[in-house]
C-alpha cells in the first residue's frame, strides 16, 4: 500500500490543480464576455456630446458626436491587425467648434497604398461620431519620428498638444480620402479562456488515466 500511496497523492494533486485551471478559465471566459458585452452596448448605444472631462473608468468606449476641424497635425500608428489590412492609424490634432483640442484617430492609410499617401490631409470642417477610447496597446520601441508603435494617449496628447483625450471616428459628414475609416469594434479582442478551459480538462483526464494505469500496474505487481 506505501508503495502506490505516493503516486496517489500526486495523481490527486495534479488533478485537482488541473481542474482548477480548467474552472478558472472558465470563470475568466465569463468575464470576457461580459467585458465584450459592455463594449458592444457602448458602441451601439446613441451618441451624445463630447465629455467635458472624459473618464477612462466611465466613458470607454462612449459613443460622441462632435463637430471640428483635423488641422493636419498627424500621428502615424503602425498596426497590421486591422479588417483593411496593414497600415498606418491616422491619429490628427482636431479642434472642436468650441475650441477644445483633441485626438481623433481617422483611419487607416494603406501602408503600400502610394496614391493616398500623395493626397493632402482633409482639413475641411466636419461633423464626426466616434468612441472615445484608451487602447491598451503595448509596444517597447519608441517611436521614429511621427510613426508610433503603441497608442499612448498620455504620450501622443503631449506630442500634438492636446488634451488626453483620444476618438476612434467610425462615420464622418466628409471622409479624409487617404483613409479607410475602422471604428471600434470586439472582433478583435483575444478571447480565447474556452480553448485553454478545455485544454486543462483534457490534461486533468490525461493525468487521470495515468495516474489509474500506474496505480493499477503497482498492484499487480504487489500481486504477483
Amino acid at each position: 500500500m506505501r508503495k502506490i500511496l505516493f503516486p496517489i497523492v500526486i495523481g490527486l494533486g495534479g488533478i485537482i490543480i488541473l481542474l482548477w485551471l480548467g474552472f478558472w478559465q472558465l470563470e475568466r471566459l465569463e468575464w470576457k464576455l461580459n467585458v465584450i458585452r459592455d463594449i458592444d452596448a457602448q458602441v451601439d448605444a446613441d451618441p451624445l456630446p463630447l465629455p467635458a472631462v472624459p473618464s477612462r473608468d466611465a466613458d470607454n468606449y462612449l459613443t460622441v458626436i462632435m463637430q471640428g476641424t483635423a488641422t493636419g497635425e498627424e500621428i502615424r500608428f503602425l498596426d497590421s491587425g486591422t479588417a483593411a489590412g496593414t497600415g498606418h492609424h491616422i491619429i490628427s490634432a482636431f479642434v472642436t467648434i468650441d475650441g477644445r483640442r483633441i485626438m481623433l484617430d481617422q483611419g487607416l492609410l494603406g501602408i503600400n497604398d502610394a496614391d493616398a499617401r500623395a493626397l493632402p490631409p482633409l482639413t475641411a470642417e466636419v461633423t464626426v461620431q466616434g468612441n472615445l477610447i484608451w487602447p491598451d496597446d503595448v509596444s517597447g520601441q519608441a517611436p521614429v519620428g511621427d510613426e508610433w508603435y503603441a497608442r499612448d494617449v498620455i504620450a501622443m496628447a503631449d506630442e500634438l498638444g492636446t488634451e488626453p483625450v483620444l476618438v476612434e471616428l467610425f462615420a464622418a459628414s466628409q471622409y479624409d480620402a487617404r483613409l479607410s475609416p475602422l471604428g471600434v469594434n470586439t472582433r478583435n479582442i483575444k478571447n480565447d479562456h474556452l480553448e485553454y478551459a478545455i485544454t486543462w480538462f483534457l490534461l486533468a483526464a490525461v493525468w487521470f488515466s495515468m495516474t489509474g494505469f500506474y496505480v493499477a500496474r503497482s498492484m499487480r505487481s504487489n500481486g504477483d
